[in-house]
């Protein structure tokens, strides 16, 4: 498929270095007003353009990934330029009802919600769409499960799928720094330190995944009676670990809704 992505950012070219790495066939083209900081992406055979509308009439998929406040100024510019394509949208707060309106019928409003984590294959892209455009919604389903998992969620799901995907990600990072300081406190050099918590977090996401099981049952294998594990849970969870983790996911749904 020929993509187009208008929004050189750290979404937009977290995609397009995903889309570059983990599929073969795609054609990737992807604009940002100032290019000089994308410009590598030319080695990965991306396209790379200051020009909204370059090679968009060929693209089979326009990739939405800027500011809610540039919308209009940016449709309005690329909608006269093509028909019958499907427009994939990563802005946040732009529904499916109001993202169709502006780009008028000829062409497909689909809602995505992607994280940074594309560029490595893992991102949990929350995908929504009108159940009649369920047929050409597929190719955007498939374009993002080569770039992680994929679900498909009601769209009135998509404000909380935004926190829990992709601000989510930078919540899992603040817990792996907490980690590789109480690494250091305990005797290791940041780097290890660091290593052994990234790679622990993987570990346990990968067993979650794979043996779709709750993760109390995954914590039951590791914790014994007096153990060193369940004597750090219970300090932890004494202090507030999953309720301050809670509160954080349940306040940054309140930012989004206003």
């Amino acid at each position: 498929m020929k993509v187009h992505i208008i929004g050189g950012g750290n979404l937009g070219v977290s995609i397009a270095l995903g889309l570059s790495k983990f599929t073969t066939e795609n054609q990737i083209t992807i604009t940002r007003r100032n290019t000089s900081s994308i410009l590598y992406l030319e080695k990965l055979g991306t396209t790379v353009s200051t020009n909204n509308t370059h090679l968009i009439q060929e693209a089979d998929i326009i990739i939405l990934t800027i500011k809610p406040y540039q919308v209009d100024t940016v449709l309005s510019e690329i909608v006269p330029a093509f028909s019958n394509k499907v427009i994939a949208s990563a802005v946040s707060g732009l529904s499916i009802e109001n993202l169709q309106s502006k780009i008028g019928d000829s062409n497909t409003a689909v809602r995505i919600m992607p994280n940074i984590a594309a560029q490595f294959g893992a991102s949990a892209t929350c995908i929504a769409f009108q159940e009649q455009n369920k047929d050409k919604a597929q190719v955007v389903v498939s374009l993002f499960q080569t770039l992680g998992t994929a679900p498909i969620i009601d769209e009135k799901l998509m404000d909380a799928a935004t926190v829990l995907a992709a601000s989510g990600t930078a919540f899992a990072l603040r817990y792996i720094r907490a980690s590789m300081q109480a690494g250091i406190e305990i005797g290791f050099d940041w780097q290890t330190a660091l290593s052994i918590s990234a790679q622990t977090v993987k570990g346990a996401a990968e067993m979650l995944l794979e043996e779709k099981v709750h993760p109390e049952q995954l914590i039951d294998r590791v914790t014994t009676p007096q153990g060193c594990t369940i004597a750090g849970l219970n300090e932890m969870e004494m202090h507030g670990f999953s309720s301050s983790l809670i509160r954080g996911i349940k306040t940054s749904l309140k930012q989004i809704k206003g």
